[in-house]
């Protein structure tokens, strides 16, 4: 995972990377970072001027190595050949169905690109190609992952940016007073208003004309040069050829099949949930093996760790991680709760005595509940149970930083999702090991750079209470069209803001249940083999089981999580008590000041 910035600007000098944003760039990536400039001189269709001018290409990376035996600097650079530029935030998992070997795969997919914008690159054939632009389409709708990118095609003067159908990293795009254009994982402090999230709608695509014999030195002062927006085009994810440049999504259309009469009763022997278990466990195993050891692991022997709340979609990850990694490695479990000053001076006044601003936060007490339930069940392997305490000073004290990074959203429910997801990511509290029960807690730092998120699971499984509404609204039909939208705007949703959060520790979130063939075999299974709206009961096996996402809450029955497979659901800001945190009249829609 890497930190990105990338400007265009047609004004006298280059534009730097420095200051504030340089800092909150380098936390993303502290490994290795470089910087590098590309220069053109052309003819751009882009800028409202007539003539050429100077045009200046800045790239910058910094970089969080995850894979493969070395880290390889940023951005790549096709010197000497095509001259090509490439930005890359990513993890391809596979390309064009195969999966990536173990090593880099920043450099497997330049060479992608490169193949897609050259007639033989392999040959060294650097003739250029025709129909570019769908070309690099094709090249990047074949790449399985979460990826956000930068990339200048050196060959045919374009320049391609963009994120993954789902949404999963953070790309910011600003034009400012200048006219300079600036593409960035982060916004820019000077300029805040004038960022907002690249949509994960399809690749963008800005165009040079080619100048190529120009003399830079004869060229006029270029800072009258404005960047139009209306210049960047679009090149859309469709599930159909469409007439004009396009890229085919990897998620297909939503069965929208309506059962005739009653169905079957769903039940931890139906064939749905045998592959259901098969397919996540899959997802789960890319992301969790073959994990590089961190920094500062030292005798820790920790890799992965989860954003732990103790509820259904993350202890089940967590249970299956543990059937996929090595016997010998920990599973850190990240709980974070908060001190509230309103429910601590409501619970005074009703006369309650708090033992713990914390232990007595509802995701604490599901924690805690779920660790000793994994115990039970997995006692071979050491779970190491971090409680994350999070006095209200020192909420107070981040706070700034937290709203800087989650620009540009900026609502009050933001601030309270971004507050938990932030301090959950630093790993930093109290630890318990499941296989030294009798030791005395002690203060710990996760050393873990991948953090399982069981985000997705309510919009693929209909977790939530409006699925409910719609089932009894309008019956199936209503219940398949309100998981059809939730699905349909996951990349339009908070991912972007969720990644700027966590990846501020030097941590990268992975979410096994938004793997783009796990989404894709979900949309097509018949929703009465995902939940239990509608679906006969199946006693006694169903006692207590809710039937919102009941194909998963079975699956954690199946694997001997009894009672988490009963835990209802609850949103991380109340769970994890960040909401409402001062008194007075204040919605979770309300902007901030």
């Amino acid at each position: 995972m890497c930190g990105i910035f990338f400007s265009l600007t047609a004004a006298e000098n280059p534009v730097h990377l420095d200051g504030d944003l340089h800092y909150l760039l380098t936390k993303r990536g502290p490994d290795e970072g470089s910087y590098s400039i590309g220069v053109r001189g052309a003819s751009l269709n882009l800028f409202n001027h007539e003539g050429d001018g100077r045009i200046w290409l800045s790239f910058a990376s910094t970089v969080l190595s995850m894979r493969g035996d070395d880290v390889v600097r940023q951005p790549l650079t096709d010197t000497g050949r095509t001259g090509s530029i490439f930005a890359w935030n990513g993890d391809a998992w596979k390309i064009d169905g195969q999966a990536i070997p173990e090593r880099n795969d920043t450099e497997i997919v330049f060479i992608h690109l490169l193949q897609a914008i050259t007639q033989d690159y392999l040959s060294g054939d650097y003739t250029g190609v025709s129909n570019a632009a769908q070309k690099v389409a094709d090249a990047i709708s074949k790449i399985t992952g979460p990826f956000a990118f930068v990339f200048y095609d050196a060959v045919n003067f374009k320049l391609y940016f963009g994120r993954d159908c789902l949404g999963r990293r953070s790309l910011l795009w600003g034009i400012d007073d200048a006219g300079n254009f600036t593409l960035c994982s982060l916004g820019d402090e000077s300029s805040p208003s004038t960022f907002q999230e690249v949509e994960a709608d399809g690749i963008y695509m800005v165009e040079f004309q080619d100048a190529p014999n120009v003399d830079l030195e004869s060229l006029p002062v270029a800072g009258l040069l404005r960047f139009d927006a209306k210049n960047i085009t679009r090149i859309p994810w469709s599930n159909e050829v469409l007439p004009s440049h396009h890229m085919i999504s990897p998620i297909p259309p939503m069965n929208k099949a309506i059962p005739e009469g009653t169905p079957p009763p769903l039940t931890t022997t139906s064939s749905v949930l045998s592959e259901l278990e098969d397919r996540l466990r899959q997802s789960l195993a890319l992301r969790i093996q073959n994990v590089r050891e961190p920094p500062g692991a030292g005798d820790s022997n920790v890799k992965i760790a989860v954003l732990f709340s103790g509820g259904l979609d993350c202890t089940l990850l967590a249970r299956l991680s543990h059937e996929i990694l090595d016997s010998g490695e920990t599973i850190d479990l990240l709980n974070v709760a908060f001190e509230n000053p309103r429910v601590v001076a409501a619970a005074g006044k009703g006369g309650e005595q708090l033992s713990s601003a914390y232990e007595g936060c509802p995701d604490r007490i599901t924690g805690r509940a779920a660790f000793a339930e994994l115990q039970r069940i997995c006692p071979t392997r050491n779970w190491r149970f971090v409680a994350i305490d999070i006095p209200y000073v020192v909420t107070v004290t981040h706070r700034d930083t937290v709203k800087r990074l989650m620009r540009p959203h900026n609502t009050e429910m933001d601030l309270s999702i971004a507050c938990a997801l932030y301090f959950a990511a630093r790993g930093q509290g109290t630890a318990i090991d499941s296989q030294r029960p009798d030791s005395k807690p002690y203060q710990y730092k996760t050393p873990a750079r991948v953090l399982l998120s069981g985000l997705g699971a309510d919009e693929l499984f209909a977790g939530y209470a409006r699925h409910g509404i719609a089932f009894s609204r309008n019956g199936f039909p209503g219940l398949i069209d309100e998981i059809d939208l939730d699905v349909s705007r996951l990349g339009k949703r908070n991912l972007g803001r969720d990644n700027r959060v966590i990846a501020h520790w030097g941590r990268e979130a992975r979410f096994p249940f938004l793997d783009e063939d796990f989404v894709a075999w979900v949309v097509q299974t018949p929703v009465w083999e995902k939940c239990g709206f509608g679906v006969p009961k199946f006693p006694p096996e169903d006692t207590g089981i809710d039937i919102e996402k009941k194909a998963l809450r079975l699956l954690a029955l199946k694997l001997g999580l009894e009672n988490v497979s009963r835990e209802k659901k609850r949103a991380i800001q109340f769970g994890s008590r960040t909401a409402k945190m001062e008194t007075g009249k204040v919605k979770g829609t309300d902007a901030l000041s």
